[in-house]
């Protein structure tokens, strides 16, 4: 079995074309490309049929697209009046972009969202090869901004931000109310800045102040090494333009060092675009076999077939948890329920909706719901998630909440921080001998020997670097003892007999 290297392109504009053509070569996969509009973070689904909006933007009103329609007249209305009425001149543009701004978050859809020129711009400018950023998939959910899923390796990772994390503000602006366009112009900025954000962790007291340096994020999206006897673990964190191309050239490699057993690991991965989920999705998923369904507003659903004709017996096991979202649930339903692929995990995050964007002529955008996606088996898991099929969580202190780099703990400090600390503390092997948030002698010697051991000013004070190294450790320590992969990796040996 041989992973071949090269991915063909094809135009896609006709019925029978909508789906990945997956041809074999002499073994595992040649891949051709669907030309979709790329939505990073966000499944896209385009349709023939979808009907493309029209706005011109006059000296004094509203163009006539629909002007003759009766449920127009009272928006004609409110437009008239306030610019004939208010106390000041007032912007047509800007009530015009209000008014479908309006429409939208009427939906009460946080996966719908009208975007000005601007807001758009940055929206497109998500999609490119790299961007400045943190590094976090968000999402607006129940009025508050939560985050989806951090970016392997991104700043918002190494700070210690986690899926379901709410962000209260952003450099003292709340951003309750917001949706998540507003928020990412917020969220990012050019490299090397900072960035001050609230967290409010589910199930800790108070929120906490976390600071953030931008950098730039390329859009790297396939990791993958040899873990022992034959086992492979490839980690793909979002599917952009070119995560099947990375793929099959992972995959090659791989092969090449003696892959004989895949463990595809789909934690905290938010999604992307729906062309890269049915072409890796069919890799692993015999030919006719259905990936997935959609269902239109009217009820009437299709299905898309695996188009694979290379050999998918690879022994194969997903990893999931509850930053697996969108077009990563797509690919876990498609393998576990078409070809029989155990998940080992936690439960995904359950977005089981796809979006399209309509771009306007004045460079605004918007983009909405416009169907849901169903499983093999014909499930809806949205809001419900996937359940794996061998459940299994990390260690409890993978959950610890994250400290304030800004505050100091010290000898005789009583605090839930100081408890966190000394939680992480004797988990990478400095034991202070309590973990009860006082800050005694004992645990003052435990962060002596912890700033000794990593060349740092042992002065017994958590505060800046030492908080930063304590946390960055930890995630290192989570990585290491990472139970959930221990266990697919137990899985896979079983199949691989």
């Amino acid at each position: 079995m041989k992973v071949v290297k090269a991915l063909d392109e094809q135009k896609v504009g006709q019925e029978k074309q909508e789906q990945t053509n997956l041809e074999n070569k002499s073994g595992f996969i040649r891949m051709k490309k669907f030309q979709f509009i790329m939505l990073l973070f966000l499944v896209v689904f385009l349709s023939a049929g979808i009907t493309t909006f029209a706005l011109a933007f006059g000296n004094d009103k509203v163009a006539t697209v629909g002007a003759d329609r009766a449920e127009f007249s009272k928006l004609y209305s409110a437009f008239d009046t306030l610019k004939n009425g208010y106390y000041q001149k007032v912007d047509d543009k800007k009530l015009i972009n209000g008014a479908i701004n309006g429409m939208v978050q009427s939906l009460g859809d946080p996966y719908s969202d009208y975007m000005s020129n601007t807001e758009s711009k940055s929206f497109h400018n998500s999609i490119s090869s790299s961007f400045d950023g943190i590094g976090a998939e968000i999402q607006e959910k129940d009025t508050h901004i939560v985050i989806v899923s951090p970016i392997k390796g991104s700043p918002a990772e190494k700070a210690g931000l986690k899926p379901n994390d709410v962000i209260v503000s952003v450099d003292g602006k709340s951003l309750q109310g917001m949706n998540s366009t507003q928020a990412v112009a917020l969220i990012r900025g050019k490299k090397g800045t900072k960035v001050n954000l609230i967290i409010q962790r589910p199930g800790t007291e108070a929120p906490v102040k976390v600071s953030v340096i931008r950098d730039q994020i390329p859009i790297n999206t396939v990791y993958g090494e040899m873990v022992g006897d034959g086992i492979a673990k490839v980690q793909i964190t979002s599917f952009s333009s070119n995560t099947s191309k990375e793929l099959v050239k992972t995959l090659n490699d791989l092969q090449k060092q003696g892959m004989k057993g895949l463990v595809l690991d789909l934690r905290q991965n938010p999604g992307g675009l729906l062309d890269q989920a049915i072409n890796i999705s069919s890799l692993f998923v015999p030919k006719g076999k259905v990936l997935f369904k959609v269902e239109d507003r009217n009820g009437k659903i299709k299905e898309y077939t695996s188009q694979n004709k290379g050999n998918d017996t690879m022994p194969l096991v997903v990893l999931i948890d509850s930053g697996s979202a969108s077009a990563s649930e797509i690919v876990s339903s498609a393998v576990n329920e078409s070809a029989g692929v155990p998940l080992v995990g936690e439960k995904s995050f359950g977005k089981g909706t796809v979006q399209t964007a309509q771009d306007f002529s004045d460079g605004s955008n918007l983009k909405f719901t416009m169907a849901k996606w169903l499983t093999p088996n014909g499930n809806w898991i949205h809001k419900k998630g996937l359940k794996p099929d061998y459940p299994v969580s990390l260690p409890d202190y993978a959950n610890l909440t994250m400290i304030d780099p800004d505050k100091e703990l010290k000898l005789s400090t009583v605090s839930t921080d100081v408890k966190t600390a000394q939680i992480m503390l004797k988990s990478i092997g400095f034991d202070p001998g309590r973990e009860d948030g006082f800050f005694d002698d004992k645990t003052q010697n435990a962060v002596i020997a912890f700033q000794k051991a990593q060349s740092l000013p042992a002065d017994g004070v958590i505060k800046g670097e030492s908080t930063l190294k304590l946390m960055d450790l930890l995630r290192q320590k989570i990585q290491q003892n990472d139970t959930q992969l221990q266990k697919a990796i137990e899985v896979l040996k079983e199949r691989m007999k």
